[in-house]
């Protein structure tokens, strides 16, 4: 729609109260989840949430690896960021950069063994926050449906 188009009728029809509850509750949920998950994380296992992310990415890959920028995209970082989280979990021996085969200019992040056990060690402490915090105040709720709307808006 161009800004020469007047909205449809259905595009300025008010919300209801529901609506506008799930409306002004997003950006808190957007903003408070990934804050309390890093918060138990960082306390349980003094590893971040976004680093965790950055193993579990990695471990689901082929080979246990991604070019860093199929892993920044994966953790929807910057490619800074990546690189910063890449470098402190290369330093701990979680993970190595190594040379892309195809193209020697780019860099792959590779899960190593340690940090493969990092991530089967952290694993619990995050399925915890993530029940804890998300999960368990969804009950009763049909999650296959709430799943594919959530999926249908951000794509």
């Amino acid at each position: 729609m161009t800004s020469k188009q007047a909205p449809t009728g259905d595009a300025v029809r008010p919300l209801t109260a529901d609506e506008e509850a799930i409306v002004r509750s997003l950006p808190l949920l957007i903003y408070a989840l990934p804050r309390a998950i890093d918060t138990d994380m960082t306390q349980e296992q003094r590893m971040s949430a976004t680093e965790y992310l950055a193993l579990m990415h990695l471990s689901e890959a082929p080979g246990r690896r991604l070019r860093m920028g199929g892993l920044s995209s994966a953790c929807e970082m910057s490619l800074s960021g990546t690189t910063r989280i890449v470098h402190r979990l290369e330093k701990e021996g979680f993970i190595q950069r190594v040379r892309c085969d195809h193209d020697g200019r780019s860099w792959h992040a590779a899960l190593t063994d340690a940090g493969f056990a990092r991530l089967e060690e952290a694993w619990p402490s995050n399925l915890a926050a993530v029940r804890r915090h998300f999960l368990d105040h969804l009950t009763g709720l049909d999650l296959k449906t709430l799943a594919a709307a959530l999926h249908k808006v951000a794509t």
